[in-house]
């Protein structure tokens, strides 16, 4: 029942968030950055995610390799297209994600790695961008960075931190009696163990890290690039130096599962970190509605794959069927002159 509701509640969470945050700051902003998006910026878009794309389906690649898996960059490139395209248009921000693992583990017998190549995958990028997010704010004379501190050191950050030293290893020990219970054996030495020793051969391995990092490096200027394309867009005439905290924090929040196909959180983070940095709330809403249309226009190659395959298929069930309708024909007339002949 929790798992049948969860897609809800997230759903449900990130239209609330973008409902009060219009109600909030109004939409006159927010329709301006839209009104002045033109092909030109469109074109940049879909240019900078040519290149974001590319060196993701690198990066899941190597990290497939790791694992054992076999994908080459063509497919990759292909598979995380409509990936894009699915979590920018469905609900959650997470099913073209789960269709490629699924439909790359089935193809290559291995349907556990293959879930485990991508989110590994993922992981490399968001810890990528942890790393940098926090250099960002700790080298950048920034306004938010003395609210992000106030935040983390706050009481309610220190509420969150006990619950999370309480709820997780009895969220663990609760996991190992059911385990026990159900007569489950753990003959790798420690689930988290083994999970750990698998994500390092996959993604810390001597000859793979340095492309792992190296394509999310890529892939986090990329994003930064688009978002300030999107300020721009947006009407904000602050320096780019000034803007990257401020898109940091923003990236970082779409990592919240809360969200509609990527929206909600990255929109209230954006409000409110413009806002603490003196740009202006409603500038930051503006900013990161247009940096979504601009990520969906950079995923609209996705559409093309989806249809070429579904042609694909369709085509190929068409031809089985003349195939197994003709058999029979020559099958009947086979059978019939034979029938004659013993007659």
């Amino acid at each position: 029942m929790a798992r049948r509701m969860w897609p809800w509640l997230r759903t449900l969470g990130g239209l609330v968030i973008l409902a009060l945050l219009l109600w909030h700051v109004g939409s006159g902003a927010l329709l301006d950055g839209l009104r002045r998006i033109d092909v030109a910026t469109l074109l940049v878009a879909v240019g900078i995610g040519v290149l974001t794309t590319v060196c993701s389906a690198w990066r899941w690649c190597l990290v497939a390799r790791g694992l054992g898996l076999r994908l080459p960059l063509g497919q990759a490139v292909a598979d995380y297209y409509r990936a894009l395209f699915l979590n920018a248009a469905l609900p959650g921000g997470v099913l073209g994600d789960v269709h490629r693992a699924v439909r790359h583990g089935r193809a290559a017998g291995d349907v556990g790695n293959g879930v485990r190549a991508v989110v590994l995958e993922r992981a490399a990028g968001q810890l990528v961008l942890l790393v940098v997010g926090a250099v960002v704010l700790a080298v950048q004379d920034s306004p938010v960075r003395a609210a992000v501190v106030g935040a983390l050191t706050g009481p309610t950050a220190g509420w969150v931190l006990a619950a999370l030293v309480v709820v997780g290893p009895a969220a663990v020990l609760v996991a190992r009696a059911r385990r026990r219970r159900a007569g489950a054996v753990d003959r790798t030495g420690g689930g988290w163990r083994a999970a750990v020793v698998e994500a390092g051969r996959a993604v810390a391995g001597r000859e793979r890290w340095p492309g792992v990092v190296a394509a999310s490096s890529v892939v986090l200027v990329g994003y930064v690039a688009t978002f300030v394309l999107a300020a721009r867009v947006a009407g904000v005439r602050a320096p780019a130096g000034e803007l990257v905290p401020l898109v940091v924090l923003a990236l970082l929040a779409m990592a919240l599962p809360l969200n509609v196909g990527g929206w909600g959180p990255r929109e209230g983070v954006a409000a409110w970190a413009f806002g603490a940095a003196g740009l202006g709330a409603a500038q930051g809403l503006a900013t990161a509605v247009v940096y979504g249309v601009l990520v969906l226009a950079a995923s609209l190659p996705g559409v093309g794959v989806l249809l070429v395959r579904r042609g694909a298929r369709l085509r190929s069930a068409r031809r089985g069927a003349r195939e197994a309708t003709g058999g029979g024909r020559r099958g009947g007339v086979l059978v019939g002159a034979a029938d004659g002949r013993r007659r």
